[in-house]
């Protein structure tokens, strides 16, 4: 979505540009491939979703995640150090834990109970990642 221009009152500038972020769900991927999060982020941002960063690792995402404070988080299960359960369960014990929505090139069932038991909204294979599938997700 584009950043609407709108008539300014008296008191205001004139020709402000509004960008309510609100319409567009923020968002961090957090992924150990920069190949990976660099095609994510731009399929994200041309179907709706406002990409806020970036992270390749668990400690990285739980800074990110403070500091710019995204409606979800894109974890990919595999990471180095700490894999994308660990990291899902330190958000959700946040004060404000974002949406979790985790990511991996294999398939959900390879996870079977641990991602049932997992504090996030849901999983998608990389490979059906769209805005559409995280949309019905975090919707």
């Amino acid at each position: 979505m584009r950043p609407v221009e709108t008539e300014a009152g008296r008191n205001a500038q004139s020709s402000v540009l509004c960008d309510d972020r609100e319409m567009r769900p923020t968002v961090l991927i957090v992924d150990d491939h920069a190949g990976f999060r660099e095609s994510a982020s731009a399929l994200l941002e041309a179907e709706g979703f406002d990409v806020v960063g970036e992270a390749a690792d668990g400690p990285g995402a739980i800074v990110a995640t403070e500091r710019l404070r995204p409606q979800v988080v894109l974890l990919d299960i595999r990471l180095p150090g700490q894999d994308g359960f660990e990291v899902a369960q330190l958000l959700a014990e946040s004060p404000e834990p974002p949406v979790v929505v985790l990511i991996s090139s294999r398939e959900a069932a390879t996870y079977g109970a641990r991602l049932q038991g997992a504090p996030v909204r849901g999983f998608i294979a990389k490979r059906e990642l769209s805005g559409e599938s995280l949309a019905a997700l975090v919707g």
